[in-house]
C-alpha cells in the first residue's frame, strides 16, 4: 500500500485531470488523499461526486482561504500564495504509509506506472526518493551516475556535490557570515551552484520514503523556503553518502505539469495585464458546468486556444498569451522542456 497525497488549491479542473490520470495509469495498491487549502466547497463536492474513493482533508486556514478567493473576485485583493499549509502536509505524511507519492493538482501521469513494484524496489535498494518526472530536463543527468538499479529504476547519484553537517550547510545555503559569498569570490561556487541540490529533492513528482520527506520539510513553517529544504536534503545525503541508491528515477519519465497556469499571481509576477485568479475562476466555472473537458489534448497540457474558448471580455487574449510565454521562458531557462 502507498499513499498518494495531492496538494490542492482552487484549480479543480487540473485536480480532475490529475485524478483521471491516476485511474488510467497507476497500478498497485494505493489510496488517494487530497490536501486542500481553499478550493470552494462546490468544487470539492463535485470532485467527491466524481471520485468517491478519495479522501479530502482541509487545512486549518481553509475557510479563510475560501473567503480570500471570494474577496479577490469582488475587490481584486491579492491572494498571498506564499502562505502554505505546511502543517497539513506534514501531518498527512506522518499519518501516511511508509512510502508516499507527493504531488500537486496541476500534475498528471502520462504513462503506466506500478507504484507497488517501485516501492518494493525502493525497500530492496534502500532508496529514499524516486523521481517520476523531471520536466524533460535531461541535462541534469550529465552530472549524475544514472546506471541501472533494476528493471524500473535508474540510480541518480551526484558525481560531485558539496555536502556537510547541518551547521555548515546552513552557512552555505543562507550565506550566513558571508560564507557563500566567500566561496564565490574564491571561484568555488557560482550563481547556479545551489540549483544542483535539487538533484536530492522533488516537489511535484516524487515517491518518497516518508522519513526522508519529513526530514527535508523539517523546520519549514508556513512559508515557502526552498533553501531550507535543500539544506536538509544535503544533510541527509551527507549522512547517507555510502548509499549509491539513495535517489533514483523511473526508467521513463511518466509525470508532467503545466507551464501555462498558476494557482495565484504570487510566484509568477510579470508586466502583463492578466489576472490568473480570475482566469482560474472562469475555467473552474466552466468545469463545474461540465462544459470543460479535463482530458483535452491529453497527455499534453491544454491547448491555449481551448482555454480561450472560456474567457470573457475581461481577459485580453494577447496579454494571456504573453503571460504564458513569459512563464514558459522562465522554466525553459532552467532547462525544462515546456512545449
Amino acid at each position: 500500500m502507498i499513499t498518494i497525497l495531492i496538494k490542492s488549491f482552487n484549480r479543480p479542473f487540473y485536480l480532475d485531470r490529475c485524478l483521471a490520470s491516476i485511474h488510467r495509469f497507476v497500478k498497485g495498491n494505493y489510496k488517494v488523499n487530497i490536501l486542500d487549502d481553499g478550493t470552494p466547497e462546490k468544487y470539492l463536492n463535485k470532485i467527491k461526486e466524481k471520485y468517491p474513493e478519495v479522501n479530502i482533508q482541509r487545512s486549518g486556514q481553509y475557510h479563510q482561504k475560501v473567503k480570500i478567493i471570494q474577496e479577490n473576485l469582488e475587490t481584486g485583493k491579492e491572494i498571498d500564495g506564499f502562505q502554505i499549509p505546511t502543517q497539513l502536509w506534514i501531518d498527512a505524511v506522518k499519518n501516511a504509509t511508509d512510502f508516499v507519492l507527493v504531488t500537486e493538482d496541476d500534475v498528471w501521469f502520462t504513462k503506466p506506472v506500478d507504484l507497488e513494484e517501485i516501492t518494493t524496489q525502493m525497500k530492496t535498494h534502500e532508496t529514499a526518493l524516486v523521481k517520476l518526472g523531471w520536466h524533460g530536463n535531461t541535462d541534469a543527468f550529465k552530472k549524475l551516475d544514472t546506471s541501472m538499479i533494476s528493471e524500473h529504476l535508474n540510480r541518480s547519484y551526484p558525481k560531485k556535490l558539496f555536502t556537510s553537517n547541518r551547521w555548515v550547510m546552513d552557512l552555505f545555503m543562507h550565506n550566513k557570515f558571508k560564507f557563500f559569498s566567500l566561496l564565490y569570490r574564491l571561484g568555488l561556487v557560482d550563481h547556479f551552484t545551489q540549483q544542483k541540490y535539487w538533484q536530492l529533492n522533488s516537489i511535484l513528482m516524487g515517491v518518497w520514503q516518508k522519513d526522508y520527506w519529513l526530514y527535508v520539510w523539517k523546520d519549514v513553517q508556513g512559508r515557502v523556503d526552498e533553501k531550507m529544504q535543500l539544506r536538509n536534503a544535503a544533510v541527509w545525503f551527507h549522512e547517507n553518502k555510502k548509499n549509491l541508491n539513495m535517489v533514483a528515477t523511473s526508467r521513463e519519465e511518466c509525470m508532467k505539469t503545466t507551464f501555462q497556469s498558476s494557482a495565484t499571481n504570487s510566484y509568477h509576477k510579470s508586466d502583463c495585464d492578466f489576472d490568473v485568479n480570475y482566469f482560474n475562476h472562469l475555467i473552474n466555472e466552466a468545469w463545474l458546468n461540465e462544459s470543460f473537458d479535463v482530458m483535452q489534448n491529453f497527455p499534453q497540457d491544454f491547448s491555449l486556444s481551448y482555454f480561450e474558448k472560456f474567457l470573457d471580455k475581461k481577459i485580453n487574449r494577447e496579454e494571456f498569451r504573453k503571460w504564458v510565454a513569459q512563464f514558459k521562458d522562465l522554466y525553459r531557462s532552467l532547462g525544462a522542456t515546456v512545449d
